[in-house]
């Protein structure tokens, strides 16, 4: 078997393919379908709160649905949470182009139906060990549960809200 070809940060800065979202995971791209319609209300909703709340208190800048930001290298992983928060003294290490090789202070993962579990605590887990201080992973509208994940002391803790 030939050896697996790696892609890199740089080509899926170059991915094109109509109708589908991307991310790099370990050098290897995951194409998915694009968020359903009410994956992104409750991203835009849930964006909007945190922004106005981040921009009241000037603490940095909220980014949208799908931002990449390149969490490991070598091989590349470039994950996209459904919304991210960076600390306002963080802010400088943004490029204006490509992705911030950076972990986000804060990022939210609106699950969907489609989301296995598996995948799920593996992005969570990428998330924290990149140096993310919280995760929240959001259930399904009607669905009695939202999760919080933060690194305290370099130690992962969960808390389950019903």
């Amino acid at each position: 078997m030939p050896p697996v070809a790696f892609q890199t940060a740089q080509d899926l800065l170059r991915f094109r393919e109509p109708g589908k979202t991307a991310e790099l995971v370990r050098g290897m791209l995951i194409v998915r379908e694009p968020p359903g319609t009410g994956n992104g209300a409750r991203a835009a909703r849930l964006t909007l709160r945190v922004g106005a709340f981040v921009e009241r208190h000037d603490l940095g800048q909220v980014f949208a649905q799908d931002t990449g930001f390149k969490i490991e290298r070598d091989p590349d992983t470039v994950r996209a949470p459904d919304v991210a928060f960076v600390a306002r003294e963080r802010l400088a290490h943004i490029p204006d182009e490509g992705y911030a090789e950076l972990a986000p202070d804060w990022v939210a993962e609106i699950l969907s139906p489609s989301d296995r579990p598996g995948e799920v605590l593996e992005k969570v887990g990428q998330w924290l060990g990149a140096g993310v201080r919280v995760v929240w992973v959001l259930d399904q509208p009607g669905a009695t549960r939202a999760s919080t994940v933060r690194t305290e002391r370099s130690r992962p803790s969960s808390r389950t809200a019903s």
